[in-house]
């Protein structure tokens, strides 16, 4: 009667790791158990390797044993080729996930898949002559300067003519591995991911026990084959390895979801919009609702530094409960060469679709150079080679499902154009400095339970034009202060980080500057100029924010009246504290309102076609010439002089109105949008 036998699962894997153990020395069991002398699996285990006597290690490292078993599920399910490799003369070419997997490759096939009477080479010494059965082994990491296609390629052709099995294993082959290695191949294979049962089988070779406890889709897809030497150990039980994995993968930094939600940021406008949307989306993706072309994939984050680009991410990713991998241009650049350069670039992208659905934040993305700004640069291969491969990865959207990519920049008109492509990095929001209001909802983020109860209106207010990383460093030395001195921390700690030593404005001033910013929301509003977002009073001066309205603002009728806003300040200073008193705030500086005024002014002479020229419109060049002209310059004063009567007029006729705002403001220092509002009502403006 024939006796049935069951094959396990892996078979040539489980193979891989008993020769890997038997050269390592260990005594652990064989992971090829069988007590029928006739059994497949024994004929196997003879004819791929002889193990000698075990003594000394328990068992092998979990990531040896890892690559073993991914090495082995590439080779086994091509037929014949296990055999091959060790009788005839097969031509190979294996495409590993990163390069910190190459030398585990390498050590696999050497000890593994060519057999013991086979002498491996590398490409500098290959040698037919002397041996039996030469190999010639190719494997490259792409860090070095020569792993590249045109090096190594007269080896490729000696081991052909020798009639030598030839394999090469590098992360890119078309990138590091010779040219006529990757033209001659007979057999294209490439590593899988990890899965549960590797790691389970990993877990049985290291301790001789499969694990009982399931090992779950986010462990399996987060878990790197470097975390198998950190959690998988003899001595251990099984589900002991599994518990220890699932701790390291959880502090990674890919997990790492401390810090604010992204519904709890302010400040971020249209990108807080997109991000909400991309969560819902997300949510509806992972629940199979949604199908993934019809997800935004990719967004390019640009602003100063400081504005919170990179908090953006990183709080978008918590919000959405998905991994967040972030690298940077400069992370890429680390390498010593080219090669080293576009494997950690390709490696990220990687990872990023093994941790799907995940963000990946790429951040200086303007560190890579534009190739149109290149053409006679010395550089321009090397930065065609890196944009190429960036593109290659962005517009493989078919190929990284669930991967949304954030690129991060300071100056988006560096990147190159095909960055910004349909279908790659298409969409750009910008992310400006904070408003006062963001900046208050910001220190109070920072400062915790510290001030509770404290308008922080006032430390916004002296923080305006700073970022929201400026923020963060402040609080942090106002409470480091606070602590010194073993006392709770007080605005005045607050302040005085944020203004390092700045003074703040003068009672006189600070009024002259109240009267001058309701100056312009009297007027702007009497005139329908624009939408008034907030007043504010700041160490330096006072401004006023607003939505221009477009209504109008192409008419000569439209302009003269965004002018006579612009104005409008100096004319509220001259009507409430008489002329002598006025200030000079009006025309410091190149974006004052006297500046705006006279551009707008001589603009509707010489280019609008509203002035004494007609429908010319003259150069800068031109008209600088045609300026110190009296003709010219007396109706670009008569048209300005027009608009400051007209401003005051307004001013008069709304007196208690500007007085009103102008008292709330010097008060508070800050009138937002509602308070304006509701100040409007109690004293409507006349037009």
């Amino acid at each position: 009667m024939n006796q049935h036998v069951t094959t396990p699962p892996d078979l040539l894997a489980r193979a891989y790791l008993d020769m890997l153990a038997a050269d390592a020395g260990t005594n652990g069991s064989p992971m090829l158990r069988s007590e029928n002398p006739n059994d497949q699996i024994e004929h196997l285990i003879r004819d791929l390797s002889t193990a000698p006597e075990s003594a000394g290690r328990t068992s092998i490292r979990a990531d040896l044993a890892a690559v073993a078993i991914l090495v082995a599920r590439a080779i086994e399910p091509v037929e014949e080729l296990t055999r091959d490799l060790r009788r005839r003369n097969p031509v190979v070419v294996l495409a590993t996930h990163g390069a910190e997997v190459v030398s585990l490759v390498q050590e696999v096939l050497e000890t593994c898949a060519f057999g013991n009477e086979c002498h491996v080479h590398d490409e500098r010494n290959f040698d037919a002559a002397h041996y039996t059965r030469p190999v010639l082994l190719l494997v490259r990491d792409g860090t070095a300067s020569d792993h590249k296609p045109e090096r190594g390629n007269g080896a490729i052709a000696r081991a052909l003519h020798a009639g030598a099995p030839v394999f090469g294993a590098a992360p890119d082959p078309r990138r590091h591995l010779p040219r006529d290695l990757l033209r001659a191949s007979e057999h294209d294979l490439s590593l899988a991911q990890l899965d549960a049962s590797a790691i389970a089988l990993v877990i049985e070779a290291v301790t001789g026990k499969r694990p009982n406890i399931d090992i779950n889709d986010q462990l399996v897809r987060a878990v790197d084959i470097s975390d198998l030497a950190l959690s998988i150990r003899a001595g251990r039980s099984a589900d002991d390895c599994v518990r220890r994995l699932e701790t390291i993968v959880s502090n990674k930094s890919v997990f790492d979801h401390r810090g604010p939600s992204l519904e709890e940021l302010s400040g971020y406008g249209a990108a807080r919009e997109w991000g909400l949307n991309l969560i819902s989306d997300f949510q509806e993706y992972k629940a199979g609702r949604l199908h993934w072309d019809c997800i935004e994939k990719g967004l390019l984050l640009a602003g100063p530094p400081g504005v919170g680009k990179t908090s953006f991410a990183k709080a978008l990713a918590k919000s959405a409960n998905v991994p967040l991998v972030a690298t940077s241009v400069a992370d890429w650049n680390a390498a010593s060469f080219l090669s080293g350069t576009l494997t950690a670039l390709k490696s990220c992208f990687t990872q990023a679709r093994r941790l799907a659905p995940c963000i990946l934040l790429v951040d200086e993305l303007d560190g890579i150079s534009d190739r149109t700004k290149l053409l006679n640069s010395e550089y321009r291969e090397y930065w065609t080679q890196i944009v190429n491969l960036l593109l290659e990865q962005l517009s493989g959207v078919d190929e990284r499902p669930g991967v949304v990519v954030i690129g991060a920049t300071n100056h988006p008109d560096h990147i190159d154009p095909a960055i910004r492509r349909a279908g790659r990095l298409d969409r750009t929001i910008e992310l400006g400095l904070p408003d006062a209001e963001s900046l208050a909802a910001i220190f109070r983020f920072h400062l915790g339970a510290d001030l509770r109860d404290i308008d922080l209106i006032p430390a916004a207010l002296a923080a305006a034009g700073r970022t929201g990383a400026d923020v963060e460093a402040w609080v942090r030395r106002a409470k480091s202060h606070a602590r010194r001195a073993q006392r709770a921390v007080t605005m005045d700690d607050l302040l005085h980080e944020v203004r390092s030593g700045r003074t703040v404005l003068p009672e006189n001033l600070r009024r002259a500057c109240a009267i001058h910013e309701a100056g312009h929301l009297i007027v702007g509003v009497a005139l329908e100029v624009f939408r008034p977002k907030a007043l504010s009073i700041l160490d330096e001066g006072g401004t006023t924010q607003f939505e221009l309205s477009r209504a109008n603002a192409q008419t000569e009728r439209g302009i003269e009246n965004f002018i006579t806003a612009l104005v409008a300040g100096r004319a509220a200073e001259e009507v409430v504290l008489g002329a002598s008193e006025a200030t000079a705030g009006a025309g410091v500086g190149s974006k004052s309102d006297f500046a705006r005024a006279t551009d707008a002014a001589v603009d509707l002479e010489l280019r609008f076609g509203f002035g004494e020229y007609g429908v010319a419109c003259f150069s800068d060049r031109i008209t600088d010439l045609l300026l110190p002209d009296p003709s010219i310059l007396g109706r670009v004063k008569d048209r300005l002089d027009r608009c400051h009567a007209r401003a005051r007029g307004l001013i008069q006729k709304n007196l208690e109105t500007v007085q009103a705002a102008a008292s709330r403001l010097e008060a508070t220092g800050y009138l937002d949008r509602v308070a304006i509002e509701d100040l409007l009502k109690k004293w409507p403006v006349k037009t």
